[in-house]
């Protein structure tokens, strides 16, 4: 079976994102190019177990973290499944394979200082690149947007209206999230300013560079490490991070878990949990500061 059947198959039936399905094809055309390297095949419906292992003491000694690995094998289990559903193989050589250690990612949130310093040192007059970065920051930690999903807005997406942002989330799942008021008055500044460029190339798209074309993602990720650079101190200054913040503020205001779920377009409620140990930090210090036996 081709990698293109492959590949089709996690486009339009498991409906991952093109990102996604490259990351995956890459992956697996690393793992075809060693065991031919070291075993003269490169068909992969004949492995066993013993190649796989030799694949993953390859790449430990060649210093890849064991986080990289087990996706990497996860790609190849996922490919290794698909083979199994269309018949071409009978039995998992993964079956039993278990995943290397990692250490949980801590991922510290900007606190809301630090967010209050971003959004007001942006100047959102009648400059373009200003306005649209101030609704990008807003947007983010006000809704807790990933990313792909920012970049992928259409004009369509928002009803300013009604205050509502309809989100393409994984898995072309959609979502409707609320609207603050203070971003809809940002949104409606940077809807003008967007109708004053000379050119607009992706009309449909919601954010746009200065010359018309839609945004993209190394451009979307130096608005955010550009402006926090200048007001927190934290090593990692990533959207993902605005997400991460957005989750964890409304947990420590006491926001439903199930609800946050919904907003963040979780599909599971473990994925939404691993934003608590924040918010379980701030009941420890209400609960030692509000209790009458922790002052004994």
């Amino acid at each position: 079976m081709s990698l293109q059947s492959f590949s089709d198959y996690l486009l339009l039936e498991k409906k991952y994102s093109k990102l996604t399905v490259d990351a995956y094809i890459k992956d697996l055309s690393n793992f075809m190019e060693f065991i031919k390297s070291e075993y003269q095949d490169s068909d992969i419906s004949k492995v066993n177990y013993a190649q796989i292992r030799s694949w993953i003491v390859f790449m430990v000694e060649n210093g890849l973290s064991n986080r990289s690995i087990n996706r990497k094998v996860s790609a190849l289990n996922t490919y290794i499944k698909f083979l199994l559903k269309v018949g071409d193989i009978k039995t998992n050589p993964l079956l039993k394979h278990k995943a290397l250690k990692t250490s949980k990612k801590i991922q510290v949130p900007f606190s809301e200082n630090e967010i209050d310093m971003v959004l007001e040192s942006i100047y959102d007059g009648d400059d373009f690149e200003s306005t649209r970065n101030k609704l990008i920051v807003e947007l983010f930690y006000t809704t807790g947007i990933r990313r792909i999903e920012l970049i992928n807005l259409t004009l369509s997406s928002a009803d300013l209206e009604n205050k509502t942002l309809k989100v393409l989330g994984k898995r072309n799942k959609e979502r409707i999230v609320p609207l603050l008021s203070s971003v809809q008055k940002t949104m409606h500044n940077y809807l003008i300013a967007r109708n004053k460029l000379d050119t607009i190339a992706d009309t449909q798209s919601l954010f746009l560079t200065k010359k018309g074309i839609k945004i993209y993602e190394t451009l979307v990720y130096r608005i955010i490490n550009t402006y926090f650079s200048e007001a927190s101190s934290k090593v990692k200054r990533s959207p993902h991070i605005l997400r991460h913040s957005f989750a964890t503020h409304l947990l420590n205001q006491g926001a439903d878990i199930n609800a946050v779920k919904e907003l963040l377009g979780h599909s599971s409620l473990a994925a939404t949990q691993i934003y608590t140990h924040n918010s379980i930090a701030e009941l420890k210090k209400v609960h030692i500061k509000a209790h009458p036996r922790s002052k004994k």
